[in-house]
């Protein structure tokens, strides 16, 4: 199917159905907070992005891993609200403990221009972090609610600019 034929109902078929509620609600609010819709069909399934505002630089992916829903945030400004980090559910800190070193930081000829990774700190430690696996959250009911204010907090800075 070509991916201008791709629909958001395409998507939410193939999410599990206890997730749904979710993906809808995180949809809408991206919608209503300047983002726009992008489906693309992967590997292992769609890839929902949600480009933001003028410079459309993306701020969220849901995408599929191992058949489950995952949501991959971008959080260019992570600097400016990292205390949320410190409130996450332990399987998520490990989620990012776990997340690769960004290679810019060592070498920039050996990563991605666009990268840049991320320097936060978590549990008292300094971390620089690729920015495509740093926040790579498997979606579940106790998840669901972190990864909502972690967009909140990124929107609103985004949105300031």
């Amino acid at each position: 199917m070509p991916e201008s034929d791709l629909s958001f109902e395409d998507f939410i078929n193939d999410v599990d159905p206890a997730y749904r509620e979710f993906a809808r609600k995180t949809h809408e609010f991206m919608l209503q907070n300047g983002c726009k819709l992008k489906l693309m069909l992967a590997k292992n399934g769609y890839v929902v992005s949600y480009p933001h505002g003028k410079s459309k630089r993306v701020i969220m992916n849901f995408v599929f891993r191992k058949k489950c829903l995952v949501a991959r945030i971008y959080g260019d400004f992570i600097g400016q609200y990292a205390e949320i980090l410190e409130t996450l559910p332990e399987k998520m800190k490990s989620t990012i403990e776990k997340a690769p070193v960004c290679k810019r930081f060592e070498d920039p000829s050996q990563c991605n221009s666009k990268c840049g990774g991320y320097v936060f700190a978590l549990k008292d430690t300094q971390f620089q972090k690729c920015r495509y696996s740093c926040f790579m959250f498997r979606v579940d009911n106790e998840t669901a609610p972190f990864i909502q204010t972690f967009l909140e907090n990124e929107l609103r800075i985004r949105s300031a600019e």
